[in-house]
């Protein structure tokens, strides 16, 4: 059998075995029930502080990236029910409520983070405070890039349209950006998704050693949706057996789904550095150049031999 085919069956079973060994499965329930609860409050908050910021258009902005990337008969009937209820004027945004929204948003943040520390094998070294202050930070940082998004979207086209009078050439332009909208989402979750797995955990990472993860949990992502999709538009009538409740049920479904996937994702970053696979690709390309720190070198010729 190939050393190629080899490792990756040890990465994929050590993956696997240690998702299922370390509760993997309660703990993408945990992540897609603290999601569902933790979205309500970010976009209340977020509206709150957008509107705050004189990003108006902040609750459209926010509902379209963030449902963007759940397929249509999921997102629909919960996203404009968002829209609906986050367009009613409401008080200031120093409140109880919202402060209190801001909270239990970073829950969602608590949730994936104890999830990646599990998933990478490392102990959380922080005081809790502190990782509720960083949650709380997650949660400002990302409204303040929605609300900013917001902005530009209004700004931008009416900047390029006014300018477009003068040079026609940047109608054009505009053509092209207004058909970007699903690349921005698609950059806008790898960006979230590499934030995630190289600050929420503890200790520290390369960008290369939380890639491969990504890269699957992208294509894992799109395969689930597209399949659960299907599921429901072929099989399921989740209508008949919860009634009213049917589309909440369906998104933590669809959320546990993509839990048990963003899980994995991580798994296999912990299983690919514990076999050290970055440093005997780089060795296959670059020969006996990359060098080898002291004290692993009896490992790695340990992993050579096992190979």
């Amino acid at each position: 059998m190939p050393a190629f085919i080899r490792i990756a069956w040890k990465v994929v079973f050590d993956a696997v075995w240690h998702f299922s060994e370390d509760d993997g499965w309660a703990m993408a329930s945990h992540v897609a029930l603290s999601t569902l609860l933790a979205i309500f409050p970010f976009l209340i908050f977020g509206t709150a502080l957008g509107s705050f910021l004189g990003a108006d258009q902040f609750a459209t902005t926010a509902v379209h990236f963030i449902f963007d990337t759940w397929p249509e008969s999921i997102a629909k009937p919960i996203s404009d029910e968002v829209v609906r209820v986050l367009t009613i004027p409401r008080g200031g945004l120093l409140t109880v409520s919202v402060l209190a929204a801001a909270y239990f948003a970073s829950n969602g943040v608590e949730a994936l983070r104890v999830s990646l520390n599990r998933a990478y094998r490392v102990a959380e070294s922080r005081p809790w405070y502190k990782t509720r202050v960083a949650s709380l930070g997650f949660v400002l940082a990302g409204v303040l890039v929605l609300a900013i998004v917001s902005i530009l979207l209004v700004a931008v086209p009416l900047g390029v349209r006014y300018a477009g009078t003068y040079l026609p050439w940047f109608n054009t332009i505009l053509a092209t950006l207004d058909s970007w909208s699903l690349a921005g989402v698609f950059i806008m979750l790898t960006t979230g998704l590499i934030v995630s797995h190289l600050w929420l955990p503890d200790g520290h990472r390369k960008i290369l050693d939380v890639l491969p993860g990504i890269i699957l949990t992208l294509i894992a992502w799109s395969i689930g949706a597209y399949v659960f999709a299907s599921y429901l538009a072929t099989f399921a009538n989740y209508v008949s057996t919860y009634a009213g409740l049917a589309s909440i049920m369906i998104a933590l479904v669809f959320l546990y789904i993509v839990g048990v996937i963003f899980i994995l994702g991580a798994e296999i970053n912990a299983a690919i550095m514990k076999y050290k696979v970055k440093r005997m690709v780089l060795r296959s390309f670059m020969g006996p150049r990359v060098s080898e720190p002291a004290e692993t070198q009896p490992a790695e010729t340990q992993e050579e031999k096992i190979l």
